[in-house]
């Protein structure tokens, strides 16, 4: 027997396809941290905390520079990474060899080297100096909400209130 949708005017969706969250705000913060502190406290009163969700406001990607490229610092990381990779292959191969431990170990980090220098001339070369930075990239919100389903919502909002008088400097 099908069961019609519990309402009529919005399609159900699919499982295990992504979904809006649903819930009442109980809390509004400016970082993640801060979110995680108001969960936790509401997991330490006992709450139900499986009827709560943090959501990430008006997300964005951030990328924050960190170096300037040049040929010796992109040579250098391609190398020291090949380096690290060959260094490993190499242990591997020493491990399981017959013969001395030394040599594969040896062949190993010095092969690293060639290719992962190689490997970071060619890619650097194919940018062709159009991205001559180094940077990592976050995707932060503006505000983290705290929501919870309607069933819990006023106890939550009670929690988390008693929080931030806790936290408040005294005056």
């Amino acid at each position: 027997m099908i069961s019609a949708p519990a309402n009529p005017f919005i399609a159900e969706r699919p499982a295990g396809l992504p979904t809006p969250p649903t819930g009442w705000p109980i809390g509004s913060y400016a970082t993640y941290t801060e979110a995680q502190r108001a969960v936790d406290h509401l997991a330490d009163n006992d709450f139900p905390v499986g009827d709560v969700t943090i959501v990430g406001v008006e997300p964005m990607v951030v990328e924050r520079v960190t170096a300037r490229l040049t040929w010796p610092r992109v040579l250098s990381g391609g190398a020291a990474s090949g380096a690290w990779f060959g260094l490993f292959v190499g242990l591997l191969l020493g491990l399981f060899s017959t013969g001395p431990v030394l040599a594969p170990i040896v062949i190993g980090l010095l092969t690293g080297v060639v290719f992962g220098t190689a490997f970071a001339a060619a890619g650097y070369a194919a940018l062709g100096g159009r991205r001559d930075f180094a940077s990592t990239t976050q995707l932060v919100a503006n505000r983290y909400d705290v929501l919870c389903e309607p069933r819990n919502a006023e106890k939550g909002r009670d929690l988390l209130a008693a929080l931030a008088l806790t936290a408040a400097p005294n005056a």
